[in-house]
């Protein structure tokens, strides 16, 4: 079922709910892949109905013209998703998601600590963005479980801080779908042309090249860095940042020697910015 109204969508899970159905929700903006799908397969796997709401967003969007140029085909969207057996697609506007537009303006949510920095910093309101449509989401749907990948590490820190301020739903966090070659999942890789793509699997090769150091023993961030920066020079993208941080201390710069690890990239190669993570330990999860 698709529909076009988020207030129906609200009343369709009202009937999901009141039927003692689980529910497990899945926010997207869309140009949806295999990576979303998997999501949705995980939410039936764990769940008597899945729905996904599709919306680009454009209070999380810094630049205009990336939110121009984001990609969207709903039809093919929902045709994906009736394949995967998702129940209900649903989108809206922005007036629809939020009626008070017509009397004020919007007041975004402070997305609090975990959206400071990396992310945060280089998309400024950014994560106000995020939090204000997922909370407006999980008020709308009351979903049992919200399903997000793992490749947006930060947001994922933020959408499960949001849900436990909101006491609701569950945040699933699934690991990164990447294509055989290594490159994470993402709706902006069809952004990419050929040449383009090649280089944009260095930010998969630093990772794993990370990874593969910290196997051999490694646990000092600087030298983890170091190399994380010499790969993507490899790949001739402009990095924004490559990191090292210990997930339980996300905003601390880290200091050797480190007991875990996860290494975070964002680069732009052309006018595509693309971001990847990797757990150097091999934890997953926010």
């Amino acid at each position: 079922m698709r529909c076009d109204d988020p207030a129906e969508a609200a009343r369709w899970s009202a009937l999901v709910r009141a039927s003692g159905e689980r529910l497990g929700f899945v926010p997207t903006m869309g140009a949806l892949h295999e990576g979303h799908l998997s999501l949705v397969r995980r939410a039936l796997a764990e769940n008597e109905r899945a729905c996904v709401s599709v919306f680009v967003n454009p209070l999380q969007f810094d630049d205009p013209r990336d939110f121009e140029r984001y990609p969207r085909d709903l039809s093919a969207d929902a045709r994906l998703l009736e394949g995967a057996g998702c129940s209900l697609v649903f989108t809206g506007t922005l007036e629809q998601f939020f009626p008070e537009l017509r009397d004020a303006a919007l007041v975004l949510r402070d997305p609090g600590l975990p959206a400071q920095g990396l992310e945060g910093e280089h998309r400024p309101g950014h994560f106000a963005g995020v939090a204000t449509i997922c909370a407006r989401l999980f008020e709308l749907v009351r979903p049992r479980r919200a399903y997000f990948g793992e490749k947006d590490y930060q947001q994922c820190l933020v959408v499960s801080e949001l849900a436990r301020a909101l006491g609701q739903p569950e945040i699933v966090v699934c690991p990164t779908s990447r294509d055989p070659d290594g490159l994470a999942r993402s709706s902006r890789n069809r952004l990419l042309d050929a040449e383009q793509r090649e280089r944009a699997l260095s930010l998969s090769r630093a990772l794993f090249a990370a990874r593969a150091a910290w196997r051999a023993g490694e646990r000092d961030p600087e030298r983890l860095e170091a190399l994380l920066a010499e790969e993507l020079a490899r790949g001739a993208v402009a990095t924004e940042y490559a990191v090292v941080r210990d997930p339980r201390r996300f905003h601390e710069l880290p200091r050797a020697p480190m007991a875990r690890a996860r290494a975070l990239i964002a680069a732009r190669v052309g006018a595509v910015r693309l971001i990847d993570n990797l757990a150097l330990d091999e934890t997953h999860g926010p």
